[in-house]
């Protein structure tokens, strides 16, 4: 990426930020995507205005097309799963343990299979036919929500207790399922790899889950004595950054050593906060949550200034619409089957109601399109131009026209609760 584009991307962000709190005063993240994508509109107006410009129009390509090197989106991605899961209030979730089990590991699952089954099915009946696996791993992609965007709902609806301990306890723990169930898949889709499905999934898989909690486990020894707040937030650092050279080095799966890492740091912290001095905890807490919101913003940015331009290549748009049918669809039928699974439905609600509104909750975001576009090394170009292009419609779908209209959506719900008692 250009240094010039990076910067631009960082002041977008805060920009669009600012204008969004003065302004239009939607959901952060909505704005972003929304302004962003508003913004890559006028690149391509402008790129046919100043086309006899070489360096303006050289500019707004960079814009449009914002080529991000294999490293730093591995890196940032890896950031990102640290950051949602080395925070987690693990007590908090204790009430409904087998409620999130069932979420976050059959829901998940049945949601990549349900979705990459019928994406499989569209491209034949378009005549493109990606190959099924390639299918199921973009499932895999689109199957988890997002934990900054669930964080949010639960926030400004207020919905009932149990019910927004799922959406938040979900959202964390199906983005490890996710992150997991990709790795796996990719070991079979991948052309380049010279082992076997099976010893490439081992290898990255088991390495790097060794990785997280050796290395967790030892700088945890700093975090746990250490009265100083910053070296408190600087073992974070230093756990996630020696993962991911780790894994890198060894050919793990660098995301979810990180991954694996966070949770560990969950994990410990649960098992020893009665130790823990809450100034310090305080102090982790918010440095991690402010990386999260920030890197996820970078990627909203990228994907509202890139999503135009990607939707103009050949066969992306019909698919990608494909992508968001088939992505709702998998939602409804996994939560159904899930709530199935479940036994009582939580809070009184009826099933139908619990299923609209999970579904309808389920917004996806940076984890996603972040994972998507890390399989631009290994897939073909055009496989990974659908892919992405619909991983970015899905999340466009989720977190503007969904995000927007849970409001109304919730009301009636609790109408139909009320009419019904």
């Amino acid at each position: 990426m250009d240094l010039y584009v990076f910067v631009m991307i960082i002041s977008l962000v805060c920009v669009l930020g600012f204008f969004n709190e003065k302004l239009t005063k939607l959901n952060y993240g909505i704005s972003l995507i929304l302004l962003s994508t508003l913004i890559g509109l006028l690149a391509i107006g402008a790129s046919v205005v100043f086309k006899n410009n070489t360096d303006t129009l050289s500019l707004l390509n960079n814009i449009q097309t914002l080529d991000i090197d294999e490293s730093v989106m591995k890196g940032s991605l890896c950031f990102i799963l640290f950051a949602a899961s080395c925070h987690m209030d693990l007590a908090s979730f204790k009430s409904q343990a087998k409620r999130l089990v069932i979420l976050s590991l059959v829901c998940t699952l049945l949601c990549a299979g349900i979705f990459g089954g019928l994406f499989y099915g569209a491209s034949i009946l378009l005549g493109i036919g990606i190959p099924l696996p390639v299918c199921l791993l973009f499932g895999s992609i689109v199957a988890s929500t997002d934990p900054i965007a669930s964080a949010g709902i639960v926030s400004k609806f207020k919905f009932p207790k149990n019910i927004s301990t799922l959406l938040r306890g979900e959202a964390l723990f199906n983005s490890i399922v996710s992150a997991i169930l990709f790795v796996c898949l990719t070991g079979v889709v991948n052309p380049g790899s010279s082992e076997n499905a099976a010893a490439f999934i081992l290898k990255e898989v088991l390495g790097a889950i060794v990785v997280g909690v050796v290395v967790t486990g030892i700088c945890y020894i700093l975090f746990r004595f250490t009265k100083n707040k910053n070296i408190a937030i600087f073992t974070g650092l230093m756990a996630v950054t020696i993962s991911f050279v780790i894994s890198e080095k060894f050919g793990f799966s660098s995301p979810i050593a990180c991954l694996i890492c966070g949770l560990t740091f969950s994990i410990l912290r649960s098992l020893f906060t009665k130790f823990d001095n809450k100034g310090k905890i305080t102090h982790f807490n918010s440095f991690w949550v402010t990386i999260d919101v920030f890197l996820n913003s970078i990627i909203y940015v990228i994907l509202g200034l890139k999503f135009v331009h990607v939707l103009q290549i050949k066969n992306v748009v019909i698919l990608a619409l494909a992508a968001i049918v088939a992505s709702l669809a998998a939602r409804v039928i996994s939560i159904l089957l899930s709530s199935v699974l479940m036994g009582n439905v939580p809070d009184g609600y009826k099933r139908f109601s619990f299923i609209w509104l999970m579904t309808w909750s389920g917004l996806k975001g940076g984890i996603a399109a972040a994972l998507a576009m890390s399989t631009k090394s290994f897939l073909p170009e055009n496989t990974y131009n659908i892919v992405l292009g619909g991983t970015f419609a899905i999340v466009f779908f989720t977190m503007v026209i969904q995000g927007l209209t849970i409001n109304p959506v919730y009301k009636r719900i609790r109408r139909s609760q009320a009419s019904s008692k």
